[in-house]
């Protein structure tokens, strides 16, 4: 089943795009028409393409792994926050912090300190502090939040970048190139779409065209976890199943060997005491 269909993405304007002089060349693929000097993207095109991110970001979240979403535009950052937040995915929706994916070592040392800060805060020591150190502790831990506790739980490098405007976040699908890291971006008709790995064509500028195609990615997301929950709970009970059935046959094998056991010490015993009747007689004969 489609995870979008053609009048849901034109209700959200998502095949408006720029005016034709801004245009990339390398977007025509994805060009349906010109009308009143704005290009107008190819829903149907969009349609497939939805499909294929979403299935290829749900097999990445059923994997156990991360993706990243970086929407630092105004209209998309509460968007991106809510709906990635839901899934517990990473996402950076102010500046894009250089080298967070080249430098990813030195980034986490920042988020360390983050924490090192609130464990600070709840300890006794924090009350010991002046006045002036706790106000400059607390500005500096919330520099860091803004920008980093998003990113938390962030303890390697993502699986995947999910881009929502690849001109304006261009830093960011740099070091994931680099990187090797796939790309999976919406792109308007005045970006380039060569080095995208995923490209969904789309209006990057309209609030609902973000909502409706990053939605459609979240969803994807949390399918993919609630797969791999059902799965490692069957595995789970596989291997509970497996282990019981161990137990037994270990039990099974235990009363054999003792029922050998008893057995082989009756004939033992048997055997004993005829030997000790027949002596007995012999020495009365011979008295």
């Amino acid at each position: 089943m489609p995870r979008t269909n053609f009048q849901e993405l034109l209700d959200a304007g998502v095949h408006f795009g720029h005016l034709k002089r801004k245009w990339n060349p390398n977007m025509a693929p994805y060009i349906f028409m010109e009308k009143n000097g704005i290009h107008i993207i190819d829903l149907q095109k969009t349609v497939v393409k939805i499909d294929e991110a979403a299935a290829a970001i749900k097999q990445i979240a059923k994997s156990g792994r991360k993706v990243l979403f970086v929407a630092t535009k105004k209209q998309a950052k509460e968007i991106v926050s809510d709906l990635v937040g839901s899934v517990n995915m990473p996402y950076v929706v102010e500046r894009w912090p250089g080298g967070m994916l080249t430098n990813f070592p030195t980034i986490r040392k920042a988020v360390k300190k983050m924490l090192s800060i609130d464990k600070m805060m709840r300890d006794s020591s924090w009350d010991n502090l002046s006045k002036r150190e706790k106000l400059q502790i607390t500005r500096q831990r919330a520099k860091l939040e803004k920008v980093l506790g998003s990113i938390v739980d962030l303890t390697r490098l993502p699986a995947a970048l999910f881009v929502v405007d690849v001109l304006k976040e261009k830093i960011a699908v740099r070091e994931a190139q680099r990187l090797g890291i796939p790309v999976f971006a919406m792109v308007d008709t005045n970006s380039d779409p060569e080095g995208i790995d995923f490209v969904i064509p789309a209006n990057d500028d309209a609030s609902q065209s973000i909502k409706l195609i990053v939605k459609a990615m979240t969803d994807a997301i949390r399918e993919g976890l609630s797969e791999r929950k059902v799965e490692r709970e069957k595995e789970g009970e596989e291997k509970e199943v497996k282990a019981k059935g161990k137990k037994v046959r270990v039990a099974e094998e235990a009363d054999d060997f003792d029922a050998e056991i008893d057995e082989e010490d009756e004939d033992v015993e048997d055997v004993d005491l005829d030997e000790d009747i027949e002596l007995d007689e012999e020495e009365e004969t011979e008295e």
